[in-house]
């Protein structure tokens, strides 16, 4: 049986005593056990049924606490960390030995995070050890950003969800670290590619995917739903040419016609809105009587680099003109 909970103590207490628990953040919700015991490690990839060689992040509540974890921070790195942790970044860092292989996919890097989630950093400080936590979901469904969608998806696989609301963020992390004295970004997530030149200067290499993952979330191949996805570079004229489809659509600022099936993931056109209500919406669409559902491609700038990063990993079909 699976419970839904508030208790911090009770969540504490499950993962003292080795169990693999539901935690919030303000990316997404996580699968979290503890990091630093392999067989609680191997307990998650069974839940999830991960493979083995897609590395797991490694949540911790403090900079100074990440030294326990990591042989060395570059320097740039450090940068990021004190623009924007705890949030919603990801470090891909020299690992000391205390991190098995099985958290790394055998990678001599970990990937390190600071979440910004109150009661989960209130978990951290209380534990006598990190946590392992890749999000809560069947391996490459559709990432929860609500205590619910765990449970809908976990439900008699894990004793407790923490229930900490919906998530602030709604994207995963972005991962960010360096190879041959260069920045890499790894994954596009909750902090923008020009978020972090404002910081660090200009970022050459994004490595963003992968059929042997250096980090987490980089597989081809990720976040599908149950209905098929297909993008597109024109709404406008797909609709006007697909006008006798069955389909579904997904819009982002102006609505382009009547639709049974649609969901607008913001009226407004903020990117910040649709990547809160993204996931959520690729839920949403399972209950769609259609064939089939279409959305275009956001704008490559800010948080619609990491929006379009996911649709190339969901897309059945890419119909540009």
């Amino acid at each position: 049986m699976t419970e839904i909970g508030k208790s911090i103590d009770k969540a504490i207490e499950y993962l003292l005593n080795d169990e693999v628990i539901g935690i919030p953040t303000e990316t997404v919700y996580g699968l979290a056990g503890n990091a630093l015991k392999p067989e609680v490690v191997v307990k998650i990839f069974e839940i999830k049924n991960r493979p083995y060689f897609n590395p797991l992040i490694v949540h911790t509540y403090s900079f100074e606490k990440s030294w326990d974890y990591v042989e060395t921070w570059d320097a740039r790195l450090i940068k990021l960390a004190e623009a924007f942790s705890p949030g919603p970044i990801t470090f891909l860092l020299p690992k000391k030995k205390i991190i098995a292989d099985l958290v790394t996919a055998g990678s001599s890097k970990v990937a390190i995070r600071i979440p910004n989630q109150a009661l989960t950093l209130e978990i951290l400080r209380n534990l006598p050890f990190p946590l392992a936590a890749p999000s809560a979901n069947p391996f490459g469904y559709v990432s929860p950003t609500t205590a619910e969608h765990v449970w809908n998806n976990l439900k008699g696989k894990i004793p407790y969800i923490l229930d900490g609301g919906p998530c602030t963020i709604g994207l995963e992390s972005t991962i960010v670290g360096v190879e041959n004295e260069l920045l890499v970004v790894y994954r596009l997530g909750g902090i923008t590619l020009e978020d972090m030149e404002k910081i660090v200067g200009k970022i050459n290499k994004v490595h963003l995917s992968s059929s042997k993952p250096q980090a987490p979330g980089m597989l081809l191949q990720h976040y599908a739903p149950q209905k098929n996805i297909w993008v597109t570079n024109d709404l406008k004229k797909f609709l006007t040419l697909h006008s006798d489809d069955n389909l579904g659509v997904i819009f982002y600022g102006e609505i382009l016609g009547s639709f049974k099936y649609f969901l607008n993931l913001s009226y407004n056109q903020s990117l910040t809105e649709a990547a809160q209500n993204f996931f959520d919406a690729l839920r949403a669409i399972e209950n769609w009587n259609v064939d089939y559902v279409v959305i275009q491609w956001f704008e490559e700038r800010g948080l619609g680099r990491a929006l379009n990063d996911k649709l190339k990993r969901a897309a059945v079909k890419i119909v540009n003109y």
